[in-house]
């Protein structure tokens, strides 16, 4: 069933707009703009590279857990209801943040702010949606796909110029001014859309799908760390994830309102988008989060050349944004994924040719690329879920979207960085097997007596140099591995619904 055009025209739309994207980007930017300004927090809080990581970790999982009740929220108390408050708790647990003395309160803060602004992504798509007419959703979902892409790319160039010439902590003070504009935005321009009071909230669906998630997020997150496995905390965590899944079958099936209803995944154009946008989640933030390290560690970029490096990313995006929804109502959108999908390998294959020096103009065109590819397949994809889902399923679904590719991102960020530090210790080992005196032709009886001092030195330097191309060599297999990824996944673009020719049969019908 396709989604039904307003009855009425809404007035400020274009102000409506503004004001939930301000609210939308505020959320996504967030999830990266603080990755640069760890190494600055833990000197600041005293705090381990373990325990500073969970300020990352501790708002992706509080967002992820809680984007599963944004659509009955939406629909039970109204969207702007829910929008206001969810914007207001993440202003204020912003400046908590920035506030924060010791590394326990800033992960505190850090939850808050996550559970506060899961709601504001899937209610700003569904709100775009409902405001606009279908013919113009490809152009809706173009805006709200830009702000989506781009806030992740854009969040290490802005964080990093924050802390540069600032402090860390504006990298959490400038959400204040912008939740104050959005909940002004919000309040004197949006719609109250009609509720439904009687709508019970499936708490136990909840609670089972608030504990999968959580324990997979810290089988993601403790894995490497406890060396999965082999470590009892692991498999305790996979105990109680099934548990809790087998809990959640049996409940679903037995109760009227599920949390999240069976029959919109009946729709193969939904569920084929939802396993594209985990794929998108896991190239994107995965990227992200390998490239700083990258260039400040092996390449020796200062931290705000690296944000300002990472910048042409985005510009990609909102180039491609741009063009594809002017596109999307007149292609076939399959084919515009399809072309964002190769333009995606392609620069991962570049960037798989990395080595311990990459020019600038380099990292600029492949980050630009990858960029321009990603947004044609988010707006599209965006686009073609909800083309045959039933729109009283457009809360609930918009939900499982985003939750998917936050899962994506976590899942992403997880497998890479295993991979990367399994890679850097089998490299390293490699590597020194061909290191002795006879292999490099020294002989070390011909060394000057004055130098056998530094041998130590010289020993240290060459092991450091080694390190350096063993990490080299495991990055370039990280970007491998996400190009197979991308390539694996093409073959199920196929499985895409073409809208233009399910409006014609239904056109046709009656």
């Amino acid at each position: 069933m396709e989604s039904e055009s307003p009855k009425k025209e809404v007035k400020y739309r274009g102000l409506i707009t503004l004001s939930i994207m301000l609210g939308t980007i505020m959320q996504v930017l967030d999830s990266t703009i603080a990755n640069v300004a760890l190494p600055h927090m833990q000197g600041s809080l005293a705090a381990t590279q373990d325990q500073v990581a969970w300020v990352l970790t501790s708002y992706i999982v509080a967002s992820a857990i809680m984007t599963l009740p944004a659509g009955w929220f939406a629909v039970r108390f109204g969207g702007k209801r829910v929008f206001i408050v969810a914007v207001t708790a993440f202003t204020i647990s912003s400046a908590l943040c920035g506030l924060a003395l010791s590394i326990e309160q800033i992960v505190f803060f850090r939850i808050l702010q996550g559970m506060s602004g899961a709601a504001l992504i899937p209610i700003s798509q569904a709100t775009l949606l409902d405001i606009n007419p279908k013919e113009k959703h490809g152009s809706a979902m173009a805006i709200w796909g830009a702000g989506i892409m781009i806030g992740p790319i854009i969040g290490p160039t802005l964080g990093g110029y924050l802390t540069e010439y600032y402090n860390w902590r504006w990298v959490f003070f400038i959400n204040v001014p912008l939740g104050i504009i959005t909940v002004l935005g919000i309040s004197l321009f949006m719609p109250d859309p009609e509720r439904q009071k009687k709508r019970r909230f499936d708490w136990l669906g909840f609670l089972t799908l608030a504990i999968i998630i959580g324990c997979a997020q810290l089988i993601l997150n403790r894995g490497e760390q406890v060396d999965w496995f082999d470590s009892s905390e692991i498999f305790i965590y996979f105990a109680i994830a099934g548990s809790a899944i087998w809990m959640y079958i049996i409940h679903t099936m037995q109760t009227d309102n599920p949390i999240l209803p069976p029959a919109m995944f009946l729709d193969r154009n939904l569920v084929t988008s939802l396993f594209f946008m985990f794929f998108i989640g896991l190239i994107l933030l995965a990227t992200v989060a390998l490239l700083p390290p990258y260039m400040q560690n092996l390449m020796g970029y200062p931290v705000l050349e690296v944000g300002t490096l990472m910048a042409p990313r985005g510009a990609g995006t909102m180039v491609a944004m741009m063009i594809v929804g002017k596109l999307v109502n007149r292609v076939d959108p399959r084919a515009l994924i399809l072309f964002g999908l190769s333009l995606t390998v392609v620069s991962l294959n570049a960037m798989t040719q990395f080595s311990t020096f990459v020019p600038a103009s380099t990292l600029v065109w492949t980050g630009l690329l990858q960029g321009f590819g990603l947004g044609f397949i988010f707006v599209p994809l965006s686009t073609i879920a909800y083309v045959t889902l039933d729109p009283k399923y457009r809360a609930e679904a918009a939900s499982v979207f985003n939750l998917t590719r936050n899962m994506g991102a976590s899942v992403g960020i997880s497998i890479v960085m295993t991979v990367l530090t399994r890679n850097i210790q089998t490299n390293h080992a490699y590597l020194t097997e061909y290191i002795t005196p006879y292999t490099l032709g020294i002989s070390w009886k011909q060394v000057p007596e004055g130098l056998m001092s530094m041998s130590s030195g010289l020993m240290g330097a060459l092991n450091g140099e080694i390190t350096r191309q063993a990490a080299t060599i495991a990055y370039v297999n990280d970007f491998k591995l996400m190009m197979w990824v991308i390539l694996a996944s093409i073959p199920f673009v196929f499985l895409l619904k073409n809208p233009r020719k399910l409006q014609a049969e239904a056109s046709a019908k009656k």
